[in-house]
């Protein structure tokens, strides 16, 4: 069934998706859970020794399809960790080298300078936000403002820090 069927729901994920990077990871993860819930024997049908089950098929595209649709729920939840690239994320000092250790503390020193420097109602949705985890939701519930107050915040939190730092550091 693997074989069978992996080409046409790996399309129809990538569809769904847009990305056929995060498509295979769906397609992996629904054979993976089908996998976990077979009987011993049940691993055979999902590789094609067995006779087709239709049954089983319908279960792997649902499983892939919930799957895409639980992580599109999880970035609408937090859309802005699209904009957490790489370049956004310090890279944890390493003992062995020193100058690597400098350059990421004059980067956090600026970083924080950049923030303390927002208007204080950005500041405090985008602390809640980047350094509490709270979803937009909960900021908006805590400041007694709207959830799109508090993404316009977030953002333009994001954007000055991306602003304030060097462009090596950017990209």
């Amino acid at each position: 069934m693997l074989e069978r069927y992996y080409q046409e729901l790996l399309r129809l994920i990538s569809r769904s998706t847009g990305c056929r990077d995060k498509a295979q990871d769906v397609v992996q993860e629904a054979y993976a859970r089908l996998l976990a819930r077979q009987p011993q024997g049940g691993a055979r049908a999902l590789h094609g020794d067995a006779p087709p089950d239709s049954g089983q098929r319908a279960l792997l595209y649902v499983t892939a399809k919930n799957i895409a649709i639980d992580e599109q729920r999880l970035r609408q939840r937090r859309p802005h960790d699209a904009l957490d690239e790489p370049h956004m994320q310090l890279r944890a000092p390493r003992a062995d080298e020193p100058e690597q250790r400098l350059h990421d503390r004059q980067t956090m020193e600026r970083l924080l300078l950049i923030i303390d420097a927002l208007p204080p109602r950005c500041r405090q949705a985008f602390a809640l936000y980047k350094f509490d985890g709270l979803s937009q939701i909960e900021i908006a519930a805590q400041m007694g403002i709207s959830v799109n107050m508090v993404e316009k915040h977030i953002i333009n939190g994001m954007l000055a820090c991306k602003k304030g730092l060097p462009e090596r550091d950017t990209l």
